[in-house]
């Protein structure tokens, strides 16, 4: 096995070229193939643009701190691409494309896959995450891996989104000092960034529609059950679900398409082959034509209802009939999430612990508190790991009140929840905002959101959740989710699709230092 680098030292050697460096900013998976399919830029090319990028604004420039670890084999990879492109043998639509991962999802690179903490800091599998195989064997180039909340933002009620140990403070590129939110922060600031065409990131309550929302991104929280989860450092097996995050819905598409497939490993991906189609090929023929949707409206200060309101008047003019609704009352959903996320967690990270490598000396949630714990000055600088600490006191995936409190969160969601709005108006479709702006980031009291959020009923009863760009509030990134029943996907995101193209709401980061939000503006009345 290969020596590696310090883990937080970017692989920033870039390779001279005498070719002319190809525009990646803004750039689209279409625009990267058109390059390569025409010779104005290889694959190899590309991807050493993208690392030259990243080499100039993540750790130094804007220092975004959104890439934990470029990938050493990447350009490799490429050339790889360049020579099957050459021999007529593309694998795909992602072929040559450079793709970044969140760093809680392995791959059998050189390189750790830490979820931000210095405990898993020898986590080199040598292994990839079914999901990242399937993207491996459509050609996909594996820049490198993302920051994130570390522990995917599991460790504190009073955690600050995008700080991990590992990789530092994520920096949103709209505005520096705003949060990228979490968990999937590195992922949804870096493409926000042009450092990829496109991310994965992952999601147990809004970790890629918020990240994604906050950044001016497109993010798919899929149906729990399309995309595998083995492999990934784990919270909850009830929830947990990698995304795709780009910044248009044909990119987020694309990329959903390959991440697809049945994984034996996860019994929760059992028929998941049955939707395994190319979601982006239908995109232009999508159509709001006489469509009903069912429209919530959440408590929102006057900004983000005006934006609201002009997306809402986007989907009308596209022929959608709006219909509103309200949220049924659902007491306890709340209590009885997090009850089911205490239990997983210690469960399946014991169990993903388990497997890693004998340089990992944290192999169960007790070991990983002892390390927090005897390492205080890094890993808790700033919040500490009280719902770690409530975790580890859970009786198990047996435990009577652990069973109830599922049965009861996945009722409150989806029958009682999604299911019982969308009846109501007679839609497939359910939009309203998906978070308000990113709150300042805050060191001493962590996140102080307490806005509108559209993440918590999709995410409990695994349906899917798609955000889409909604414009700017202020200066700073608003997104549109649209909700839908399990597999749904193909609905959601033909919507998504005709709403964006009519919107044109998503605006690139001008990686200010501030945004003059004035008061009020945390998306709250």
């Amino acid at each position: 096995m290969r020596a590696i680098s310090a883990l937080l030292l970017l692989t920033a050697a870039v390779p001279a070229t005498a070719q002319i460096a190809p525009k990646i900013e803004e750039a689209s998976i279409a625009d990267l193939r058109a390059m390569m399919a025409d010779g104005t830029a290889s694959s190899e090319a590309i991807t050493q643009a993208y690392l030259a990028r990243i080499a100039a604004m993540d750790r130094t420039g804007p220092t975004l701190r959104s890439v934990i670890a470029t990938n050493p084999d990447a350009l490799a990879q490429a050339k790889a691409a360049d020579a099957r492109r050459k021999a007529g043998k593309s694998l795909g639509p992602l072929d040559g494309v450079p793709v970044l991962v969140k760093d809680n999802i392995e791959t059998k690179d050189p390189i750790a896959t830490t979820a931000g903490s210095l405990a898993l800091k020898d986590n080199v599998t040598l292994r990839d995450a079914p999901m990242v195989a399937v993207l491996r064997a459509g050609g996909a180039v594996i820049l490198g891996k993302t920051n994130l909340s570390e522990w995917a933002n599991i460790r504190s009620n009073n955690s600050v989104s995008g700080w991990s140990a590992v990789g530092g403070q994520v920096r949103n590129p709209y505005a520096f000092d705003r949060t990228p939110c979490g968990s999937s922060s590195g992922t949804g600031a870096a493409i926000a960034a042009s450092f990829a065409a496109v991310g994965i990131g992952t999601e147990t309550d809004g970790s890629v529609v918020c990240p994604s929302s906050i950044n001016g991104l497109v993010g798919l929280k899929p149906t729990i059950g399309m995309v595998s989860r083995t492999h990934v450092v784990p919270i909850s097996h009830s929830q947990d679900t990698p995304g795709p995050m780009a910044r248009s819905v044909t990119d987020a598409a694309i990329l959903f398409s390959q991440m697809i497939a049945s994984d034996p490993a996860d019994p929760a991906t059992r028929d998941a082959d049955l939707f395994k189609r190319d979601y982006a090929a239908d995109l232009p023929r999508a159509t709001l034509n006489g469509v009903r949707v069912a429209v919530y409206r959440p408590a929102m200060n006057a900004d983000l209802t005006k934006a609201f309101d002009a997306a809402l008047a986007v989907l009308k003019a596209q022929g959608a009939v709006l219909v509103d609704v309200e949220k049924p009352k659902l007491d306890g959903i709340g209590a009885a999430e997090f009850a089911v996320l205490l239990t997983e967690l210690r469960a399946d990270l014991n169990s993903y612990l388990a497997t890693t490598p004998p340089a990992v000396k944290t192999r169960t949630l007790a070991d990983v508190i002892a390390f927090n714990e005897a390492n205080a000055a890094t890993e808790m600088p700033y919040f500490g790991q009280e719902t770690f600490l409530a975790a580890e006191k859970t009786n198990g995936l047996t435990d009577p009140e652990y069973l109830g409190a599922r049965a009861k969160s996945l009722r409150l969601a989806g029958k009682e929840g999604i299911d019982a709005m969308l009846a109501k108006a007679g839609a497939q479709i359910l939009v309203e905002p998906s978070y308000g702006p990113g709150w300042l980031i805050d060191h001493v009291y962590g996140d102080q959101y307490n806005g509108p959020s559209s993440s918590d009923l999709p995410a409990v009863s695994g349906y899917p959740n798609l955000t889409v760009p909604m414009g700017l509030v202020r200066g700073l990134p608003v997104g549109l989710s649209f909700i839908g029943r399990a597999h749904s996907e193909t609905t959601l995101l033909g919507a998504g699709y005709v709403y964006e193209q009519a919107s044109k709401a998503r605006v690139a980061p001008r990686y200010l230092p501030s945004a003059d939000v004035g008061p009020g503006m945390d998306g709250t009345r």
